[in-house]
């Protein structure tokens, strides 16, 4: 069994924010498997189904970013897995838009979100899928992160997500390695 979790602040003022581009993976992932992610358990969103083959479970925190943590260890304790077979998604600022890379564990990178998980879980060996939402100078990182998406980031992120979909189903069937030998890389000129 795989725990899939897409960080990102519940409320619909924070939809289409940068800032839930983990949320935003998990829909799309749910709406493209058909698993529904309507039940609440244990501080967050979650739908239970397959993926590739294998047991999965789709969860989307409702603990608000900065706590993210809670509801993550909470889960991973419910449905007894290791922090390696936990995918987190989640956006980061030092990858341009349309850029994703996994990676099988690691540091939380000043990410709020990611420093509640590790800290929660007692561990930063879990894997970890990042999308680019790339970095404006000269402006406040918080306004950054809770704005909106502009119609060209909504276009480029929605064809990354088909992606992102790929990445952790070949993630759930195969692991991280073969995941991140096949999607970590730049994109094309073309995409």
């Amino acid at each position: 069994m795989k725990l899939i979790v897409g960080l990102g602040n519940p409320g619909s003022e924070y939809q289409s924010t940068r800032h839930n581009m983990g949320f935003a993976a998990i829909d799309y992932i749910s709406e493209k498997q058909g698993i529904s992610v309507k039940k609440s358990k244990h501080q967050a969103l979650i739908g239970e189904g397959t993926l590739g083959g294998e047991r999965v479970v789709l969860a989307k925190p409702m603990t608000y970013m900065n706590l993210s943590g809670d509801a993550v260890s909470a889960l991973a304790r419910w449905y007894k897995v290791e922090p390696s077979d936990i995918l987190v998604i989640y956006d980061d600022m030092d990858l341009p838009v349309g850029q994703m890379r996994l990676r099988p564990s690691g540091s939380a990178g000043g990410h709020n979100g990611m420093k509640s998980i590790i800290l929660r879980l007692s561990s930063d060996q879990f894997p970890r899928l990042r999308i680019g939402i790339g970095r404006k100078e000269n402006s406040d990182t918080i306004d950054y992160v809770l704005g909106k998406l502009n119609r060209e980031e909504q276009e480029i992120q929605f064809k990354l997500l088909g992606d992102v979909c790929d990445a952790v189903e070949l993630f759930v069937k195969s692991g991280i390695e073969p995941a991140m030998n096949r999607y970590n890389r730049k994109p094309s000129k073309e995409s």
